[in-house]
């Protein structure tokens, strides 16, 4: 997918703060679609195809979370929350309800380029098919649990799961290392593509935990993720 042809949604009430990031992505060759409030990204929505979203959770009228709530409802692409807010629980709550990562405040504009190209990399590869043709390698079964690389689909029970295409990568990479552990460095190698930090950890926690819940999976005893405390998670 050449960036020329990705359509980057932007929501940030604070106009200087929109203006400056609309620079950087256009000046990496993105189409920018720009909003100072929710209201009119869903409207963009009903006739753009967006390929990633930047959404700030303060906004005028309904907030970051609510639009992305929204999002989720019809759309799978990207979505990186924007906060400038410390507090745990905002990025818990922006992950949990279908955010694929989250940017505090104040933050340096390429590290905010960094993360949109990690995402669009694996939004790229979750949509482009390999072919009609599934090799071995490209289908895991394990215990009524199935996942297709080459189609980006998962089953369990013969069930589909509606999965992110971080969530579809984690349990990709688990389920190619079936019955090893994989620590949380390397999980985050992987699929952000990006050196581990000490919040990243929750980053994946909070994936794993909404991974589990489509799953059906309790908590305490998960049936497929096991959590190998301090080390990582694996599935056996």
């Amino acid at each position: 997918m050449d960036i020329s042809q990705n359509n980057i949604l932007v929501v940030d009430d604070e106009e200087a703060l929109a203006d400056l990031i609309e620079f950087y992505l256009k000046s990496e060759g993105y189409q920018v679609y720009k909003f100072y409030n929710g209201q009119e990204a869903l409207d963009c929505l009903k006739t753009v195809r967006i390929d990633l979203a930047l959404l700030d959770v303060m906004l005028p009228d309904l907030d970051g979370f609510e639009l992305c709530r929204r999002i989720r409802k019809e759309y799978r692409f990207p979505v990186i929350m924007l906060t400038a807010k410390e507090e745990e629980l905002d990025k818990v709550t922006g992950l949990t309800i279908g955010a694929d990562d989250y940017i505090t405040k104040p933050f340096r504009p390429l590290e905010v380029m960094a993360r949109v190209k990690a995402q669009l990399r694996r939004y790229t590869r979750y949509n482009v098919s390999a072919g009609p043709a599934k090799s071995d390698d490209q289908v895991i079964q394990i215990s009524g649990l199935m996942i297709d690389k080459t189609n980006h689909e998962c089953y369990l029970n013969d069930k589909k799961l509606s999965l992110t295409p971080t969530e579809f990568e984690i349990l990709w990479t688990l389920c190619r290392h079936k019955g090893q552990v994989v620590s949380a460095e390397k999980m985050f190698a992987e699929i952000w593509g990006e050196k581990y930090y000490s919040n990243s950890s929750s980053t994946i926690m909070v994936h794993i935990r909404h991974l589990r819940e489509k799953m059906g999976e309790d908590a305490e005893h998960p049936r497929y993720i096991k959590t190998v405390w301090g080390v990582g998670y694996k599935i056996e």
